[in-house]
Order: structure tokens, then C-alpha cells, then sequence
């Protein structure tokens, strides 16, 4: 049961995680300059894409998601680290 729990804590924890880079790391403007767009515009004819803004949020998210990776990677490392300095968890007393 203990497990199921850290699980699914684990797993709160990287959606949370991710949540908030959708709201902190994302872009706040979609205007383009013209040489943005040109630029959004060639990438996506180059990959097939017919939408240059499927793309943006493609790779927006894409960013998005890494950043969240790199956030839950760095805590299990921290809190592994913590456990191991103080095994019973009360923090050194």
C-alpha cells in the first residue's frame, strides 16, 4: 500500500510540476514579427506541418515538458540526498 501511495504521489508530483511550467515557461505574446512568422512559417512547411501555430505549440509544449522533467529529476535527487544524510527523516534532531 505504502508503495501504491509513493506512486501516486510521484506521479501528482510531475503533473504539478508540469502544470506549473505550462503556466511560468510558456510564451506571453503570439505576435509575431514578420520575420517570426517567415521564420515559424519555413520550419513548418519543412516538416509537413500545415499550421505554423500547431508547430509552436508543438514545440512550446515540447519545452514545456522538459522543464518538468529536469524540476522532478532535481527534487528525487534532493530528497534522496536528504534521506541519506537523515534516514529517520526528522531532520537531523
Amino acid at each position: 500500500m505504502a508503495t501504491l501511495v509513493r506512486r501516486l504521489f510521484k506521479v501528482a508530483l510531475f503533473f504539478g510540476l508540469f502544470f506549473l511550467s505550462i503556466l511560468y515557461v510558456g510564451p506571453y505574446h503570439y505576435d509575431w514579427s514578420e520575420s517570426e512568422a517567415r521564420a515559424w512559417w519555413n520550419a513548418s512547411d519543412w516538416l509537413g506541418i500545415r499550421d505554423p501555430d500547431d508547430l509552436f505549440i508543438m514545440v512550446w509544449i515540447t519545452i514545456e515538458l522538459i522543464v518538468a522533467v529536469l524540476a522532478y529529476l532535481a527534487i528525487m535527487r534532493l530528497w534522496r540526498c536528504y534521506r541519506s544524510k537523515h534516514p529517520t527523516g526528522t531532520g537531523g534532531t
